[in-house]
C-alpha cells in the first residue's frame, strides 16, 4: 500500500470516474486504474463498483477512502514539518478569491512571485458559498474572503480591515458632503450586487432602509458605476477596488466619517489541510501590502454572516 494508492482512490470516489482522476491526478487512466486495482487486490476487497455512473464505492470502500484521506492528510503534514524545518517555501498552491476582493491580487502578486520562486500559485474567483465548499474539500488550498465566518472547520487569519467608500456622481445630491455619515445614505437610492453576494449581504446590514430604483442583478462593480454615471443612484465599493481608478472617478468616490462602515478580509485554509510554510508567506505578503495600500485606522467592521 502506498500514499499514491490513496491519493488515485480518493481521486476516483472524489470525481466518480476513473478518466477525470486520472486528469486530476495527471497520470494515465491505466496507471491510475493499475494502481488501484493492485491495492484491491494487496487488501483482497474491491474499493469501486465498476458498473456505475458514476463510478460508486462499496462499503468497505468508504471506510477505506476515509482513512485513506486522514492517512494523506496526516503525510501532508509530515511534508509540512519537514519543508519548515529547512525554510523551504515551494510546492502548489491553490488560492480561491471571492470577486470582491480580487482586486488585492495585482498589487501583491509580482512581489510574492519574486520573493517565492518555488511556488507554484493557481488563483482561481469563487464566490464565497463555492469558496467555503472547496476549501473544506481540499480542491483549493486556501482562500481569501470576509470573515468571519465562524466555521469551526475552517482557519481564518485576518490580514486587512478595508473601508467602504461611496461612488456618488456630481449631479447627486450626496456630492457636496465632504464625509458622509451612514445615515445620509438612508433613502438614497442605491445600486448593488446580486443579493446572494456576501458584499451585498454586508450592506443590507449596514443601512435599515433604502431605495431601489430596479430590480438589478449583477455580478459586476464597473456596470453599477455606469449606472450610478446615468443618474440611477450611488453604488458602494471596497476601498481597494478604487486604486486604479482615474482621476476623473477618483473625484465621485467619498470616504465615510469615522468609524469608517468595513469588513475584515481573511486568509482561510481547512483545519485538515496544512501547508504552512506557503500560508504563511501569503499571510505576511498579503499583510504587508494591505498596510502599504489602506491607511484607514479606526473601521466598523460588518460581518458577512
Amino acid at each position: 500500500m502506498t500514499i499514491t494508492q490513496l491519493e488515485y482512490v480518493i481521486a476516483v470516489a472524489k470525481h466518480g470516474s476513473f478518466t477525470k482522476a486520472s486528469e486530476k491526478c495527471n497520470v494515465t487512466q491505466p496507471t491510475l486504474s493499475m494502481q488501484v486495482q493492485n491495492l484491491e487486490e494487496e487488501l483482497n476487497i474491491k474499493i469501486f463498483i465498476r458498473g456505475t455512473k458514476p463510478i460508486k464505492l462499496t462499503e468497505v470502500g468508504k471506510k477505506i477512502t476515509n482513512q485513506g484521506q486522514i492517512i494523506v492528510d496526516e503525510a501532508i503534514k509530515m511534508k509540512d514539518i519537514v519543508l519548515h524545518e529547512k525554510n523551504y517555501v515551494g510546492g502548489e498552491f491553490t488560492l480561491g478569491v471571492i470577486p470582491t476582493a480580487s482586486s488585492i491580487i495585482p498589487l501583491f502578486i509580482n512581489k510574492f512571485i519574486m520573493k517565492y520562486p518555488n511556488v507554484k500559485l493557481k488563483i482561481e474567483e469563487l464566490n464565497s458559498i463555492a469558496l467555503i465548499r472547496k476549501v473544506l474539500s481540499g480542491d483549493v488550498d486556501g482562500g481569501i474572503t470576509s470573515s468571519p465566518l465562524n466555521n469551526k472547520e475552517i482557519n481564518e487569519i485576518p490580514i486587512y480591515y478595508e473601508p467602504f467608500v461611496a461612488y456618488v456622481p456630481i449631479k447627486n445630491h450626496l456630492f457636496k458632503i465632504k464625509k458622509l455619515k451612514v445615515e445620509d445614505l438612508e433613502y438614497s437610492s442605491i445600486l448593488m450586487l446580486e443579493e446572494k453576494n456576501s458584499f451585498t449581504k454586508q450592506l443590507f446590514k449596514l443601512f435599515k432602509s433604502f431605495n431601489k430604483k430596479m430590480n438589478l442583478k449583477t455580478k459586476s462593480f464597473e456596470t453599477l458605476i455606469q449606472l450610478s454615471d446615468q443618474g440611477f443612484g450611488i453604488t458602494l465599493l471596497p476601498f481597494l477596488y478604487t486604486k486604479n481608478f482615474s482621476k476623473e472617478r477618483l473625484n465621485n468616490i467619498k470616504t465615510f466619517e469615522e468609524p469608517e462602515p468595513g469588513r475584515e478580509i481573511s486568509l482561510i485554509y481547512s483545519k485538515n489541510k496544512l501547508k504552512s510554510p506557503i500560508i504563511n508567506a501569503l499571510t505576511d505578503c498579503l499583510e504587508k501590502t494591505s498596510r502599504k495600500n489602506i491607511k484607514s485606522n479606526k473601521i466598523s467592521i460588518i460581518s458577512p454572516i
